[in-house]
């Protein structure tokens, strides 16, 4: 291992570039040396976040050819590329889907000091899916140096599933889980893909429908279950966050009182009385990390019903942004570095920005 702790990110987008802020912000939780950032292209309008991210600490990382386009702009590398992924403890790869499996060809499979990877989102096939409180316990030491941080969504199926379904309960409790991802056109920071209309997505995978289900599946097979779930997904033309209706079909039979009791006793649960994502989503600017609230989900909890003498669970709930997956990506990234004492260094940080109720 590397005699300096380096947390190095690749990508400033959508979950890169708060990861960035989120690891400064954990320097001394993790005793890390250094944070670095690879930014691939040299672009004038990237200049402001580059410039605070250094001046907040992190260390700018370009390829060697590219080097004197960023200084002419007025942003300092530190490191070249190859340097810093030499150098790095734990490499989270944030680059759109299909990249970073590319590059653990390239040269991630290749850097056996380096202590572990993470991919995130859709970047199936990377290493093992984890998802934070959901398969913590199948993460194997020294074993698993590949990770794939499963999308946000993927997250909230995971967590309605668990806590609904198999906490506490038998192992073949669930019967069927169905879900509908009603997905933000394009997060707030980004200025293409949004759409004027509503866009239905194509059904994929014969067996799981969209990704979602399919990756939700491989994230509980960690643990020995095969689950029968099924996603679908539709684009919707809002910028503020993604939205799912759930149906669970479950074997013991439940309340509406008991369906609430489960979910107030999961602590990456939060519940809200709103049925509109715009409030939710201003409580996250508020009052979460970086506008961001990072518990798993958001579940209103005015639609919840139970039908067919307790045996269906039916209700809306929010993905709040990429809260999740950064919450996961910080879990990952303490456990690899430091697998016998990873919860103890980032519980204060991770229980002051989880809710209860939004």
């Amino acid at each position: 291992m590397p005699a300096k702790r380096v947390v190095h990110i690749i990508g400033t987008g959508t979950i890169g570039e708060p990861l960035v802020g989120l690891f400064l912000n954990l320097r001394q939780q993790l005793e890390l040396d250094e944070v670095t950032f690879h930014k691939n292209r040299p672009l004038l309008g990237d200049r402001a976040k580059v410039k605070n991210l250094i001046k907040r600490g992190a260390k700018l990382v370009v390829s060697a050819e590219r080097m004197s386009d960023f200084e002419k702009l007025g942003m300092q590398p530190s490191y070249e590329a190859q340097e810093a992924l030499e150098q790095s403890t734990v490499i989270i790869d944030c680059t759109p889907d299909g990249v970073a499996n590319q590059h653990k060809l390239d040269w991630f499979q290749h850097m056996p000091k380096t202590a572990g990877f993470l991919a995130q989102g859709s970047e199936f096939g990377f290493g093992k899916p984890y998802a934070r409180g959901i398969n913590d316990e199948a993460l194997v030491s020294g074993d698993d140096r590949f990770i794939q941080i499963v999308s946000c969504n993927t997250h909230n199926l995971a967590v309605l599933t668990e806590t609904l379904a198999l906490h506490d309960e038998a192992p073949d409790n669930l019967i069927e889980g169905r879900f509908v991802c009603m997905r933000r056109s394009s997060d707030i920071s980004q200025e293409k893909s949004f759409i004027a209309a509503p866009d239905a997505g194509k059904h994929k995978d014969p067996q799981f429908g969209t990704h979602h289900a399919r990756d939700a599946w491989h994230l509980f097979q960690t643990r020995g279950l095969d689950l029968n779930l099924f996603s679908s997904a539709i684009k919707l033309n809002t910028q503020y966050m993604h939205s799912i209706w759930f149906h669970l079909k479950v074997q013991r039979p439940v309340t509406l009182d008991e369906v609430i009791e489960k979910l107030e006793a999961n602590k990456y649960v939060a519940l809200t009385e709103k049925t509109m994502a715009n409030p939710i989503f201003s409580f996250g600017r508020d009052h979460g990390y970086f506008g961001r609230i990072l518990n798993q989900t958001v579940i209103s909890t005015p639609t919840l019903t139970v039908n067919r003498d307790g045996h269906e669970i039916t209700g809306f709930c929010f993905t709040p942004q990429d809260g999740n997956s950064l919450l996961s990506s910080i879990a990952a990234t303490a456990w690899l570095m430091y697998p016998e004492s990873a919860e103890e260094r980032v519980h204060e940080f991770v229980q002051s920005y989880l809710f209860d109720e939004v």
